[in-house]
């Protein structure tokens, strides 16, 4: 008992610059690993910067030689092996010709992962209850009726907005582009047009030469039109598009 209270007086964060391993399930195939620092750290969470764009609500694995008096498991590992649950995201605004940083907030929920998760790494999730370790467990994101009002009250605007889609491969490098337009948009999201393969979860950036604007987004869904021309469904996820 006396290590778990003094890791419970340590509720501050702390700066330590540690060097963290993350690893990210985008969609069922797809997965990345990014090497990176910490920017601070208590015993239930971090801040980090990440090259590769994430959402709110989304599962990570952290490698971290983390100090053990900040751990809840694991004491005697040489690398601390926790899951954390993304909480904030802020992308920064890049110097020409420099790439994207995304500041991220994440919270450790564990030191495994929901079975809901190995069905689908898309799956997002919010804080459940405390775990017998004292960590915060996850559950499912669930629209509630707010959230579903919200998206209904979304006014979509039926024009063609030339967009350039870019998807990224492990080392966050752009993997495929197209050129295209949407079918429909609205500030928190779009139907665009594509003949790329895409799975539910991908993260994208869209950019568009009209709006002289690039965005992040988060793949939704897929459908077919009348022409049967694809298309996908996208929710932005660093900002709104400015309509």
């Amino acid at each position: 008992m006396a290590e778990t209270r003094n890791w419970k007086r340590i509720r501050e964060r702390l700066e330590l610059k540690l060097p963290v391993r993350v690893r990210c399930r985008e969609a069922v195939g797809v997965e990345w690993n990014e090497v990176t620092r910490l920017i601070d750290v208590t015993p239930f969470g971090a801040g980090l910067t990440l090259k590769h764009p994430i959402e709110k609500g989304r599962l990570l694995h952290m490698t971290i030689p983390m100090p053990r008096q900040l751990r809840v498991f694991d004491h005697v590992e040489d690398q601390y092996r926790v899951w954390a649950l993304v909480r904030h995201v802020k992308a920064n605004s890049p110097a020409p010709g420099s790439a994207p940083l995304f500041e991220v907030g994440v919270a450790f929920v564990g030191k495994r992962p929901p079975h809901s998760y190995e069905e689908n790494p898309a799956r997002r999730y919010e804080i459940g209850p405390l775990t017998t370790q004292q960590l915060n467990a996850v559950e499912e994101w669930i629209p509630t009726e707010k959230n579903v009002d919200d998206n209904r009250n979304q006014t979509r605007h039926n024009i063609p907005v030339d967009m350039v889609i870019e998807s990224f491969n492990e080392k966050g490098e752009v993997e495929e582009s197209e050129q295209t337009v949407t079918e429909n948009i609205s500030e928190k999201g779009a139907a665009i047009f594509t003949t790329l393969t895409l799975p539910v979860g991908r993260f994208i950036r869209l950019s568009s030469e009209q709006f002289k604007l690039s965005v992040y987004a988060a793949i939704r869904g897929h459908s077919v039109g009348p022409a049967g021309v694809p298309r996908i469904h996208v929710e932005f996820i660093d900002r709104e598009w400015p309509l």
